[in-house]
């Protein structure tokens, strides 16, 4: 199967997701600048998702560039992301209505590492349907971003019930981490081209 409609459909997904999101973002009560404080915990959660949003729908772009045929079980393990993206404005509205309190901090660490896990395995699903030599293998290589921030992510769920606060920075720095662009599938998509060329 070509990739094209399980691309359309996540697009789809993630613009829904976006959308859902913004619309948690209610109007002050007031006119004044100043009556705009009170949205800035909510209004921070949704920029911090939006980031997050943005990044998986970069990384999936980049990702069905790399895959030539999909399977079923392929499939699947998109839905499964798919899933864990869609309770990010839940996530994201819970945190931010609760001025980062520590259970909805908690629970917007497990939404994010799950959907990390997530894309782990569509990542592992194509690797296993287009092999070990393949583009996208070749790419990932070790994959240390996509290692890393499962480990921070665990390490941020139990402290956001110490400090909310430093959980929070630990999930804006994966985001950070992740905003560098990553070039390793465009540069290996780059060099098929450029061998095809010769």
């Amino acid at each position: 199967m070509e990739t094209n409609r399980l691309e359309a459909f996540s697009d789809g997904v993630l613009a829904i997701i976006i959308t859902i999101m913004v619309l948690e973002l209610k109007l002050p009560h007031g006119a004044q600048l100043a009556s705009l404080t009170s949205l800035i915990p909510v209004f921070s959660s949704y920029v911090l998702s939006f980031i997050y949003v943005g990044i998986y729908w970069n990384n999936h772009h980049h990702l069905f560039h790399a895959t030539r045929r999909v399977s079923a079980g392929i499939l699947w393990a998109n839905l499964h992301l798919l899933f864990w993206l869609s309770l990010f404005p839940f996530a994201t509205a819970w945190m931010g209505e609760n001025r980062a309190a520590p259970a909805p901090t908690a629970v917007y660490g497990v939404v994010l590492l799950s959907a990390a896990i997530a894309y782990y395995i569509l990542q592992s699903a194509i690797i296993a349907r287009e092999g070990h030599q393949s583009l996208l293998a070749v790419a990932l290589g070790r994959d240390w971003k996509g290692k890393l921030s499962p480990a921070i992510y665990l390490a941020a769920i139990p402290l956001a019930f110490v400090s909310p606060w430093l959980a929070n920075a630990l999930y804006t720095v994966v985001a950070f981490l992740w905003l560098v662009p990553d070039r390793r599938i465009e540069r290996a998509l780059q060099a098929q081209e450029n061998a095809s060329l010769r």
